[in-house]
């Protein structure tokens, strides 16, 4: 008879999940939901109205842990000590995500923690009109486009254009430290190149492989004729016969020009060859649909996964292209950690979820009505869930799905700072609602990989409304109500 498995006394991780009074009972929900035999979530109210304004006095002064805490979680949003509380109750102090609805996602992504460091494909990114730059043009572009996520720069030669400083552009851009490529129709120009010391030359066939035998440049080779996959191969066993290094590129075509077609001979070229390196130029798809390049990228990145394609070469010419090579740095960081862990490309950062999010609200209505109907103070809640925008204090909520429909509501006219601060995070409250974005008050929208850096004079300037809008307020509650303490204070 099989020896039966020795117990075990391993309990699971209790951690208590400090809150307030207006969030505990939708904290608790959620603590039930993720209770396992890993995690045993406890909820500790400590006796305030809204945990986020604690400070770590008041924690201090007024939280009593269960026994066996091994963990302590605070909201997203507190912004005390947390080493201090650390030395002052002897167990960890960590911060929760900002959103309640958040922590299912958030104990799951801390049990798979995502390393985004790592990534198997070189990008090449293309300055399509580098013969009308000078040096400091080529330069300035050229870093821009490495900061974006680039390997490679790759300098596009125009027909008809000559490209006199060809020679001085591919230095310079060496004594930046990068790597270079260059991309002509005339022979004459890649042998310049490959002279001068480029790194890699597109796009070479059989019928003029002769020139990577001028210079140390690795040719990406392209077949000769249109979709003539048997030219390719030939060119490719040409360089293996050589041990001359190489991409291939069976060429990426345009929607409704061959694209289907030239994605099977990506496959195709695949099965023939499978240990070779193949770049795909993903510009004809990109740049040539009125889409959002966050998707199509995605799509994109999926096949160069599956197939084990090593490099792409992007450009960003279009308006609507302007943030590709930062999308394609995040794609394949992205399905590169989904493959490794033999999973679908679904919770390994969401850098391309631009404008839509899988969870796009953080309450239900009913939810936001039992915390409306708590609220006893003067200041503007915001929220929106799937009936609309909400905007509530203890004056009245308002739900609509237009922001000019609730102005009238909110008493303002005559205090423009304030009217401005509603103004905007309503206006953002719509197109969050409209598009199914997670929206919090007092937090621009996220917008993936694509959206703005932190830091930038927009996130400067709101902060700055906010904070003219919030004091106004405050002013006109001390008027109000002579002898009314301190913010902090007063959520106790």
């Amino acid at each position: 008879m099989a020896d039966e498995p020795a117990p075990t006394d391993k309990r699971p991780e209790r951690i208590a999940f400090i809150t307030g009074s207006l969030a505990e009972p939708r904290l608790t929900k959620i603590a039930d939901e993720i209770a396992d035999e890993a995690v045993e979530p406890v909820v500790v109210n400590v006796g305030v109205k809204v945990a986020a304004l604690m400070t770590a006095e008041i924690v201090e002064r007024r939280l009593k842990l269960p026994a066996g805490t091994d963990r302590v979680l605070m909201p997203g949003r507190f912004r005390g000590d947390l080493d201090r509380l650390e030395r002052s109750f002897g167990v960890p102090f960590s911060r929760g995500p900002d959103e309640m609805a958040d922590i299912p996602d958030y104990f799951g992504q801390r049990r798979r923690a995502v390393d985004l460091s790592a990534h198997d494909v070189t990008i090449f990114a293309e300055i399509v009109d580098a013969t009308t730059l000078d040096i400091e043009g080529i330069l300035a572009r050229a870093r821009h486009l490495k900061g974006e996520g680039a390997d490679v720069i790759d300098l596009g030669c125009m027909p008809d254009t000559e490209f006199p400083h060809l020679e001085e552009a591919i230095a310079a851009l060496h004594g930046e430290g990068l790597k270079v490529s260059v991309d002509s129709f005339d022979l004459t120009e890649l042998s310049r190149a490959t002279r001068a010391g480029a790194d890699f030359l597109l796009s070479l066939n059989e019928d003029n492989l002769a020139i990577a035998e001028e210079g140390p440049a690795v040719p990406v080779l392209v077949p000769a004729k249109q979709g003539d996959l048997d030219s390719l191969a030939r060119a490719i066993d040409a360089c293996i016969e050589k041990g001359q290094p190489f991409y291939a590129d069976p060429i990426l075509d345009p929607i409704h020009y061959g694209f289907t077609a030239s994605v099977v001979r990506y496959a195709e070229l695949r099965r023939r060859y499978p240990n070779i390196p193949i770049l795909m130029g993903i510009g004809n798809v990109t740049e040539l649909t009125d889409a959002d390049t966050t998707g199509i990228n995605a799509l994109l990145m999926g096949m160069i996964s599956e197939l084990h394609i090593t490099a792409v070469l992007a450009v960003q010419v279009s308006p609507h292209c302007r943030t590709a090579v930062r999308e394609f740095d995040r794609a394949r960081r992205e399905f590169y950690a989904a493959r490794q862990a033999g999973a679908l490309p679904q919770g390994f950062g969401a850098g391309l979820m631009a404008l839509r999010d899988r969870r796009p609200y953080a309450a239900t209505p009913e939810e936001i009505a039992a915390l409306a109907s708590e609220v006893k103070d003067r200041n503007f809640r915001i929220d929106v869930t799937e009936d609309g925008i909400h905007i509530y204090n203890r004056d009245g909520h308002h739900i609509a799905s237009d922001p000019f429909a609730l102005f009238p509501n909110l008493k303002v006219e005559d205090d423009g700072a304030h009217a401005f601060y509603l103004g905007v995070e309503t206006a953002r409250a719509e197109i969050a609602y409209k598009l199914g974005k997670r929206y919090a008050q007092d937090e621009g929208l996220k917008w993936g990989v694509a959206g703005e850096v932190a830091g930038s004079p927009e996130e400067a300037h709101r902060l700055t409304f906010k904070q003219a809008g919030t004091t106004l307020q405050a002013n006109k509650d001390r008027q109000e109500k002579a002898g009314e303490t301190e913010a902090g204070k007063a959520s106790e």
